[in-house]
């Protein structure tokens, strides 16, 4: 697979007001690349795995969060506590994670990875690097590592906004 970038923008500008700049282009291929990874790589690990990457992104929050929350992972990924809650659920169903009660907090639980998740989840990482190593592998690192500063600012940016309620 190739991938062909062209610039519309003036790279010494650091100003969204430049009229070369077409931002919903830039909105759009955001969106098409995130939806194309994020298939790709959701395919993959279906097959490979049985999980999704939904999953696989929930999974790989509560390992890497001690008393991990529902309003943990619903503030790291962007969506309601009640979507995290059913996705939790079928994760929980499955025989992935365990709630447990809050040591200090009686109205939430503290979720953990069973020894099935813990597994599963070590042995769909190194899936998930590959698939994305090998969808991102036409673009040259550097490319790929300015991408990722600026997505990270971008991201920071967004969500401080929400914070300030906006």
């Amino acid at each position: 697979m190739m991938f062909s970038v062209e610039c519309t923008c003036d790279p010494r500008s650091d100003s969204l007001e430049d009229d070369s700049l077409d931002i919903t282009r830039l909105f759009t291929d955001l969106v098409r690349v995130e939806i194309r990874l994020y298939n790709a790589v959701d395919d993959r690990l279906r097959a490979e795995h049985g999980i999704g990457l939904g999953q696989f992104e929930f999974l790989g929050i509560i390992d890497g969060r001690p008393r991990c929350r529902v309003l943990d992972i619903a503030r790291e990924v962007g969506i309601t506590v009640g979507a995290v809650s059913k996705a939790v659920d079928r994760i929980e169903s499955a025989g992935l994670c365990v709630r447990a009660a809050h040591p200090e907090d009686r109205r939430s639980s503290v979720l953990s990875l069973t020894p099935e998740g813990a597994r599963l989840l070590a042995a769909a990482r190194p899936t998930f690097k590959a698939e994305l190593a090998a969808r991102t592998a036409a673009v040259p690192a550097a490319d790929l590592t300015r991408t990722a500063a600026t997505l990270a600012t971008l991201r920071a940016a967004l969500e401080e906004h929400r914070r300030d309620g906006a």
